[in-house]
């Protein structure tokens, strides 16, 4: 099969598959708790900028929690204290994360595998303490009461139906500007070094410094998340810095599928669903998400995006005879 036919031919399945995820998100609304819509759009996005950095660049981070804590700390704060525009607040939250994450970047760079991972864990761990000991985040309490305002001085987000419109479409842009990242010559440039980086560096490309990008636009990215998580919780806590944010953003990218656009979504919804579910008894939560994560890694190694591309793949015409 030539290449025209077969991008014909994925152009063909892409379309309908487009207009019904459009059509699902725009009448979700009406069939679940918005709340929980948003609280799932949110850690997908969370989700994807992690998966943008493990899956498309080789890069392990365990403390992506400090760029979504960051950006939720930020924008509370500007919102409720300076009394920002909720987009303006949001906004500030993105600048937080990312220059966190230009920082950082410098530091974990110069690193590679587990220093590198060990690296972020660490910077994490000192967001936390900074988190839990300066005054301006409240301590163990967070910043509460966090006005949702007018959008723009007119839009009223103190309706959640209205906030998920807005919330759903920021996340489909970050989305669509991950895809546009990850099919760019950037991109290529990325996975050639996740593939093979001394052979990048021999073809004469400044490795390190499409790591800080890559970085930095993960970061960003995650302060997005947690900028309109701060907004639509009314709250900035201790929790959105935590460690075990960075651990459940990683198993979503997992459960879902490294190396994919969708796996993030897919795996938000699953681990997101089981610790709604199992809220009642929490302690079981932790012990349930490595069930999961132990069943993923042993059976479905692409994870369930993952998987179901491989599968589909097989089946296209023309891998019969290989």
């Amino acid at each position: 099969m030539n290449d025209s036919s077969s991008s014909s031919r994925m152009a063909r399945y892409q379309r309908p598959l487009l207009i019904a995820g459009a059509v699902v998100l725009l009448a979700a609304p009406f069939v679940a708790y918005p709340i929980f819509l948003m609280k799932l759009l949110c850690f997908a996005l969370l989700a994807a900028s992690l998966n943008l950095l493990v899956g498309y660049v080789g890069l392990l981070s365990f403390g992506h929690a400090m760029f979504f804590g960051s950006a939720a700390y930020g924008t509370a704060h500007a919102v409720k204290v300076w009394g920002f525009d909720p987009a303006l607040g949001v906004a500030f939250g993105v600048v937080v994360a990312a220059a966190i994450g230009a920082i950082t970047g410098l530091l974990a760079i110069r690193r590679a595998g587990i220093a590198f991972s060990m690296i972020t864990l660490a910077s994490a761990q000192l967001v936390y303490f900074i988190a839990l000991r300066s005054p301006f985040t409240g301590g163990e309490d967070g910043i509460q009461s966090v006005p949702r305002g007018h959008l723009f001085g007119v839009i009223d987000l103190a309706n959640n139906t209205t906030l998920y419109y807005v919330v759903m479409l920021a996340v489909v842009a970050a989305f669509w500007l991950i895809w546009r990242i990850v099919y760019s010559p950037f991109g290529q440039v990325l996975t050639a070094i996740r593939d093979n980086e001394p052979r990048a560096i021999s073809l004469g490309y400044r490795v390190n410094r499409y790591k800080l990008l890559a970085f930095t636009l993960s970061a960003a990215l995650a302060g997005l998340a947690g900028g309109m998580k701060s907004i639509v919780f009314q709250i900035a806590t201790l929790n959105d810095v935590s460690w075990v944010t960075s651990g459940e953003a990683l198993l979503m990218g997992i459960v879902g599928g490294l190396q994919t656009l969708l796996g993030p979504v897919a795996g938000a919804i699953v681990v997101v669903t089981m610790a709604n579910s199992l809220s009642s008894i929490a302690e079981a939560v932790l012990i349930v998400q490595g069930a999961v994560f132990v069943l993923v890694v042993m059976l479905f190694r692409r994870g369930i995006v993952g998987e179901i591309n491989a599968y589909l793949a097989r089946r296209r015409p023309g891998n019969a005879t290989h």
